[in-house]
């Protein structure tokens, strides 16, 4: 018979979008963070649930992790311990993550290991982003007391490392505005189709994240776009990192939280948590590709999103075909565009690939969205009953994958995970690219985007190729003249040869 109490199960959820306050009343993220945390409690029918929590994890804050999102209004030294004493419990275990997408995955699946080992009975995790208030505050010129101090600060959860190498750094490819728009590029070479033609499919890719946002009253975007209205640049639709328009980012300027609550089987029979509101986690799995963008020989495939999804299914002896609802986590068109190729999901599925309408048009609060998106799916697969649903998730520059398989099927025996094993030894173990630098000689570029302020290019950066070895390479344009970086718009420049100089230490690249 299955130990219920090593039987962990999700049995609260709940989910905040703050649109409307004005930045002197709005709430702040821990505000927000125990907002949504009472929420889940009260989602499973058992307030007091709260009380039970001996573990509680806070997903990172973007201004704790990104410079230019560095709150001017203080933070909290230690945002778990700071969230627990606010909703009154006193976790044995209080951890913060380190920075990436795919975290709150990573943490759920974390949770139901400890439940299912009996070192944790009862869990929360719990993410908030306050930067609409932070930016509406900064632009009315209003000061707000975001601080708090701690004891001691908080223990960290997660591999601390730069998303970007200092060789792409060197060339401006330091941001996910310009690395994901040159595996975009690669993408879109593969498929040979010319700019125009992928500018379409993406805006039809994206219209369909779109379309489920308008029906979602907790996304920060739910006017209906079209494709062309996606793909076409404007003034409201400006480039941001070449060939990607506004609509095509994660719109991170948002109000929001969400909270999961996990515990054991047994603490859920002890609250009278109705079985109408338990969902299991079935299958999951992660790994990673190589860490930096450039060092991946094939910039348009993710052997990690592969054997991720494959490994979270297998474990529950399904099928892609099996699935009834998806969440791919969605930032930008590339990842949305090789997480279906490497799952073996058609772009236009009927089943869709979001349950949320996605990190652009839902709302792409830093690194919690996926704790948004697996909230989504637990209320989706409570109103569908034994079906499956999916949630992938990806952090840093589609470097870290991440995969839960949810249902409110119960699981049958002791849950178990060791669907990860011995696979990021065979993921290391790819083949990088030859990456070099300061070099010379006939070249071709194999991709590029482009810094865009104000719908004009300022900056090209170019990922090339020798012509002799094959060598890749960073590189910058030999001149930043207005005309020369708009012809990389006008003009489909992968594959387009040249020359390679190394001048001041730093590779150029000059057209034929």
């Amino acid at each position: 018979m299955t130990n219920r109490s090593r039987l962990p199960v999700i049995v609260g959820v709940h989910q905040i979008t703050d649109q409307s306050s004005q930045p002197e009343n709005a709430r702040g993220p821990k505000a927000l963070m125990a907002a949504a945390a009472r929420g889940a409690a009260m989602d499973s029918g058992a307030p007091d649930i709260l009380k039970e929590i001996d573990g509680l994890t806070v997903v990172r804050q973007f201004s704790d992790t990104l410079p230019r999102f560095t709150s001017p209004f203080g933070r909290m030294e230690n945002p778990p311990w700071s969230v627990a004493r606010e909703i009154g419990c006193s976790p044995n275990e209080l951890l913060y993550t380190t920075a990436g997408g795919h975290t709150p995955q990573i943490v759920v699946t974390r949770f139901c290991e400890e439940i299912a080992a009996g070192r944790l009975s009862c869990a929360l995790l719990v993410g908030a982003e306050a930067l609409r208030t932070q930016h509406a505050a900064q632009k009315k010129g209003i000061v707000l007391d975001w601080s708090e101090a701690a004891p001691a600060p908080p223990k960290s959860f997660g591999v601390e490392q730069p998303s970007f190498s200092a060789l792409e750094e060197k060339y401006g490819l330091n941001a996910a505005i310009y690395g994901y728009p040159v595996v975009e590029q690669t993408i879109r070479h593969h498929r040979g189709l010319s700019p125009s033609e992928h500018a379409h499919r993406m805006g039809l890719l994206m219209s369909r994240l779109a379309e489920v946002a308008c029906a979602n009253p907790l996304a920060t975007r739910r006017g209906p776009r079209t494709a062309e209205e996606i793909a076409s640049v404007s003034d409201t639709n400006p480039y941001i990192g070449y060939p990607y328009t506004r609509y095509m980012n994660a719109n991170v300027f948002v109000d929001q939280s969400a909270a999961i609550l996990l515990c054991s089987a047994e603490i859920a029979d002890k609250f009278s948590v109705p079985e109408t509101k338990r969902v299991y986690l079935h299958g999951t799995a992660a790994g990673n590709d190589h860490w930096f963008v450039t060092e991946r020989d094939q910039m348009h495939r993710s052997p990690a999103v592969r054997d991720v999804v494959r490994r979270t299914l297998a474990r529950a002896e399904i099928g892609v075909n099996d699935v009834s609802h998806f969440d791919l986590y969605s930032c930008f068109p590339s990842a949305i565009e090789i997480a279906c190729h490497e799952i073996g999901l058609s772009e236009d599925d009927p089943r869709n690939f979001t349950v949320t309408g996605g990190l652009p048009f839902f709302g792409g609060p830093g690194n919690n969205y996926v704790t948004h998106s697996i909230a989504s799916m637990v209320q989706k697969l409570r109103s569908s009953r034994n079906a499956y649903g999916l949630v992938t998730a990806n952090g840093s520059y589609l470097a870290k994958h991440a995969a839960g398989l949810y249902s409110t099927r119960p699981i049958e025996g002791p849950w178990e995970h060791a669907n990860s094993d011995g696979l990021q030894a065979y993921l290391d173990d790819i083949a990088k690219a030859p990456l070099t630098d300061n070099v010379e000689g006939a070249a071709r570029i194999e991709s590029y985007t482009l810094m865009v302020r104000n719908n004009v290019p300022e900056k090209a950066i170019i990922v090339g190729r020798l012509q002799d070895n094959n060598q890749r390479f960073l590189a910058n344009t030999s001149s930043s003249d207005p005309t020369l970086l708009q012809s990389f718009i006008n003009q489909d420049r992968v594959g387009a040869e040249g020359k390679v100089e190394t001048v001041d230490g730093k590779c150029q690249f000059i057209l034929s």
